[in-house]
C-alpha cells in the first residue's frame, strides 16, 4: 500500500463522496475512483460501497480508516519534529474561511502569505458553516465565535466589531423623518439573526438575505437597516453607521487548528503571519477607523 492511495481513501472517508474528495484533494474524480479500487483489490476486500444517500464504508473500511488515522498522526508528528529543524516550507495548507472576509479583508492577507511562502499551495475554502477539523476538512479554520471548540487550539487574532448600518440617502431622510425605520431580515447567522430580532421585535420584514455579501447589497439599495461587521460596513463609502458599535456585540476572530497540527511548520508560519497581519489592521476590525462627516444615533 502507498500513503497516498491511503489519504485519497481518507478523504473519501471523510467526505462520504468521491466528487467531494477529488476538489479537497485536487485531483480529478477519475483518479480517486482508480485508486479506490486499485487498494480494494490490494487487500482483496471491498472498502466502500454505493448507497442512494452516497458512499458508506464497509466492516473492512471502517477498520481501515481507523488505522489510516493512525498512521495520519504519525505522519504528522514525524513532519512537526523534522520542520522545525529545517528553513525550507512547502507543501499543501487548506484553510477554511468566511465568505465576507476571505473574499475581502482577508485576500490581501493570503496573498502576501503566498508571496513570502511560495511553495506551500494555500487552498482557501470559503465555508459560514461547521468544518470538522477532525476528520481534516481543513488544517486552518478561521471562525468568528466567542465560544471556541475546546478540542481545538488556536488563537484569538483580534475582536471583530459590528454596527448597524444604512445607505446615506435612506438615512438622511429617515433622520429627516421623510421615511420608515425599517429593518432586512437576517439570516445569515444566530449573531446577527438574533441582534435584529432585538431591534426590530415586531419581526416585519420586507426582505430576507441569508448572507452577509446580500446584506451589503441590500443595504446599498436603501432597502433599510441591518447589523454588519465594521470591516465591511465602514469600507462602503454608500453606507453609513446608524448606531455606534457596541460592545456587547463583538465577536472574536479566532485562528483554530487540531491539536495534532500544532507542530506542523506550514501551520506555524501561517499563524504568526496571520497575527502580525491582523495586528496591522486591528483599527479595522474593531470598528476604530476614523470616520468622515459620521452621525450617529
Amino acid at each position: 500500500m502507498q500513503w497516498d492511495d491511503l489519504r485519497i481513501f481518507l478523504a473519501v472517508a471523510r467526505d462520504g463522496s468521491i466528487s467531494g474528495a477529488a476538489k479537497r484533494m485536487n485531483i480529478q474524480h477519475s483518479t480517486v475512483s482508480r485508486r479506490i479500487r486499485l487498494l480494494e483489490t490490494q487487500l482483496g476486500t471491498r472498502l466502500i460501497e454505493r448507497k442512494k444517500s452516497g458512499y458508506e464504508l464497509t466492516a473492512a473500511g471502517a477498520e481501515l480508516k481507523m488505522a489510516a488515522g493512525k498512521m495520519e498522526m504519525e505522519v504528522l508528528e514525524v513532519e512537526g519534529a523534522l520542520g522545525g529543524q529545517e528553513s525550507h516550507v512547502a507543501g499543501e495548507l487548506r484553510v477554511s474561511a468566511i465568505n465576507n472576509m476571505a473574499s475581502s479583508v482577508l485576500m490581501p492577507i493570503f496573498a502576501s502569505f503566498t508571496e513570502t511562502y511560495p511553495d506551500i499551495e494555500l487552498h482557501v475554502q470559503v465555508s459560514n458553516k461547521y468544518v470538522s477539523l477532525a476528520e481534516r476538512h481543513a488544517d486552518i479554520a478561521i471562525r468568528l465565535t466567542n465560544t471556541p471548540l475546546d478540542t481545538l487550539v488556536g488563537i484569538r487574532l483580534t475582536n471583530v466589531a459590528s454596527a448597524v448600518y444604512g445607505e446615506r440617502n435612506y438615512l438622511k431622510a429617515l433622520r429627516a423623518s421623510s421615511a420608515k425605520q425599517k429593518w432586512l431580515g437576517v439570516e445569515c447567522c444566530a449573531f446577527h439573526q438574533s441582534w435584529t430580532n432585538a431591534a426590530c421585535p415586531d419581526h416585519r420584514h420586507s426582505l430576507f438575505v441569508d448572507d452577509t455579501l446580500l446584506t451589503l447589497a441590500a443595504l446599498k439599495q436603501g432597502l433599510g437597516l441591518a447589523y454588519l461587521p465594521c470591516f465591511m460596513g465602514d469600507n462602503d463609502d454608500q453606507l453609513e453607521r446608524f448606531r455606534a458599535p457596541d460592545p456587547i456585540h463583538d465577536l472574536g476572530l479566532w485562528l483554530l487548528y487540531h491539536p495534532d497540527l500544532r507542530r506542523t511548520k506550514r501551520v506555524r508560519v501561517f499563524r504568526e503571519h496571520m497575527v502580525a497581519q491582523i495586528g496591522d489592521q486591528s483599527a479595522l476590525f474593531e470598528g476604530r477607523r476614523p470616520m468622515h462627516n459620521l452621525r450617529l444615533k
